[in-house]
């Protein structure tokens, strides 16, 4: 039995030690939100948070995540108030959207650690998540978006 928090809920799975944290968030939990897309840690579909870092689950054993805190798309606002769920949507940001939850999670990091970020700021952080659809100028846009967003939060 491993135990993990997810989405702030403490869980207990039976699965081996070193299954991919991304099956056992989609199939032994059903959270389907994070997505796999090449399975070797290249696209950044399956990105979530593992004790507030940036994980590609796909390649992550669940053993590492034992006792820690995971966080995936379905945890980061479950009424989408997140400041980037809003400007995903404000900005129209998704084409075909499979990437997106990876996208998403990977931003809430950098604007963690980056408030105001630049352009290049964003295109380091994000340079590991791919769209297919190339969605990139738009993903700029709402990362931009929900840092003023944010900042205008923190100022009420």
């Amino acid at each position: 039995m491993i135990k993990l928090n997810v989405n702030g809920q403490e869980r207990a799975v039976e699965v081996a030690d070193d299954t991919p944290l991304l099956w056992v968030l989609r199939e032994t939990l059903g959270l389907t939100g994070t997505k796999f897309g090449c399975g070797m840690a290249v696209c950044g579909a399956c990105t979530v948070h593992l004790d507030g870092e940036a994980v590609r689950s796909c390649v992550t054993p669940v053993r590492r995540a034992a006792n820690k805190k995971v966080v995936t798309i379905e945890g980061l606002a479950p009424d989408l108030s997140h400041p980037l769920q809003a400007a995903w949507i404000e900005q129209e940001v998704p084409q075909c959207g499979y990437c997106q939850s990876g996208q998403i999670m990977a931003a809430a990091v950098l604007l963690r650690e980056t408030p105001r970020p630049t352009d290049d700021d964003i295109d380091d952080a994000m340079s590991g998540n791919l769209c297919r659809c190339g969605t990139y100028p738009r993903i700029r846009k709402a990362i931009h978006a929900a840092a003023e967003m944010a900042a205008k939060g923190a100022e009420k």
